[in-house]
């Protein structure tokens, strides 16, 4: 029972790990390069697009789109790694 608490700490741990860099990239994309670094970003065309204008129109979207799928990627390896998964 002991190692069964400590082994869903351990897991919980890890998840909320994976939680704050997941959010802290979504936080620099939408925020930081969307808000903070506009204008120097602004210098650099993707497309014909200013970088920054990309990043605050289009760029932060689609990165919180990959983090979902990124998220439940990571989140069924790990509930496959500590056998908590559902199939």
């Amino acid at each position: 029972m002991e190692n069964n608490k400590g082994r869903m700490q351990e897991y919980w741990k890890r998840n909320v790990r994976i939680l704050f860099i997941l959010l802290a990239l979504w936080f620099i994309v939408s925020f930081v390069f969307g808000i903070l670094l506009v204008d120097e970003l602004n210098a650099i065309r993707l497309g014909g697009y200013k970088l920054g204008f990309w990043f605050a129109q289009q760029g932060s979207i689609y990165s919180f789109v990959i983090i979902i799928f990124v998220y439940v990627w990571l989140m069924n390896k790990l509930d496959r790694e500590f056998d908590v998964h559902e199939d």
